[in-house]
């Protein structure tokens, strides 16, 4: 991660140990208003047509909620559709474009708002156990809404259709549940300890979840490969290595969360992804760091301002988050995205991109 990623103000003024609910809600406020106001400047979408309301923090659930806080602010209509999600990990974003999707089949005419975002400021790490500082060093300030709608009218301004979202849960299983999990150090510090078994959990939840995606996406020939391979392996017990399908045949972009240089390196090394696939996912954890569940859109902001989404493109996120869990989403573009009319986070920059990430690299202060 570079030197150019944010954290709150709260965070440079004061000491960590003694940040406050108030500090905190101002973080997450700025974030969530500043992505709203954009998108519906963006759409031209008012507030009274939106009808359905999905927030998501992991780790900072204040009551009243975000999704409370979101109605407040906008004063949305009374009968809206809000939910509010906590606790679910870094692949929260994508879980609440599912239920978005799910609530969108049942009322006519709807908008749907899904607002991603993770808290700094109330969840800094202050103890001295090395396995618990995750959000000093990777977690960043950031933020994402999405605006989804069932509205035929809607179709030919829409960037992208939802095509397809599936989740895979991996929480029944003990070294899964665990791998990721808030707890107290011995010094009664609250952080995010990460167990060693990580990496392993992380490509059995994704082995699972990209099992039940290949029949959906992949063209003939590769479900016939895998599939064959499958029945070999499991009914006649031959000795053969599993294959892999070639996903760069379904999908033009690939969208993968920014855990980590790690977990980078595992997903490319496991799905056999080159260098220009994995750019954005890198390019992201370099610019902006780890923003939780947020960080698949700005992955995606960086295809659009690298002029790389054109009318039928197929672009699959990928999210891991704790529990365990692996959740994908397929989008399709339909329109070439106009480059000269877009407004997102790379644009003032995209130039300077890519640039080489060493392995190592000096702090500076």
């Amino acid at each position: 991660m570079g030197n150019m990623a944010y954290v709150a103000k709260a965070m440079l003024d004061k000491p960590a140990d003694k940040k406050n609910m108030a500090e905190a809600r101002k973080e997450t406020e700025s974030v969530i208003i500043g992505a709203i106001d954009e998108l519906l400047a963006k759409t031209g979408v008012k507030p009274r047509d939106i009808g359905i309301l999905v927030a998501n923090s992991s780790l900072f659930n204040p009551m009243p909620s975000l999704s409370a806080m979101v109605v407040n602010h906008y004063k949305l209509r009374g009968n809206i559709l809000s939910y509010n999600f906590g606790g679910v990990g870094c692949s929260a974003g994508l879980i609440s474009i599912d239920l978005a999707k799910q609530l969108l089949q049942l009322p006519p005419n709807s908008c749907a708002l899904v607002v991603s975002t993770e808290n700094i400021t109330m969840n800094w790490y202050a103890g001295n156990d090395r396995s618990m500082p995750l959000t000093n060093c990777l977690f960043r300030l950031g933020g994402a809404a999405i605006l989804l709608s069932n509205r035929s009218s809607d179709r030919r301004r829409s960037k992208y259709e939802l095509v397809h979202t599936l989740r895979t849960h991996k929480g029944g299983f003990d070294r899964s549940y665990i791998c990721v999990s808030q707890q107290e150090d011995e010094s009664k510090r609250i952080g995010v300890k990460i167990s060693k078994d990580l990496m392993a959990v992380a490509g059995e939840a994704l082995k699972t979840n990209i099992t039940t995606l290949g029949p959906l996406v992949l063209p003939m020939p590769e479900q016939l490969l895998f599939t064959a391979t499958l029945v070999g392996r499991k009914i006649f017990k031959m000795k053969i290595k599993p294959y892999i399908p070639n996903f760069k045949l379904a999908f033009e972009h690939i969208c993968i969360r920014a855990g980590g240089r790690a977990v980078l390196d595992e997903v490319e090394k496991h799905l056999k992804l080159n260098e220009w696939i994995m750019e954005p996912s890198r390019m992201t954890l370099y610019r902006f760091g780890n923003t939780s569940s947020s960080c698949l859109w700005y992955k995606l902001a960086y295809f659009e301002a690298k002029r790389r989404i054109r009318k039928g493109d197929r672009t699959w996120q990928i999210a891991f988050g704790s529990g365990f869990k692996c959740n994908s989403a397929v989008w399709r573009a339909l329109r070439t995205i106009n480059h000269a009319h877009e407004k997102n986070p790379w644009m003032d920059e995209i130039d300077n991109f890519p640039v080489h990430v060493p392995k190592v690299m000096p702090i500076d202060f």
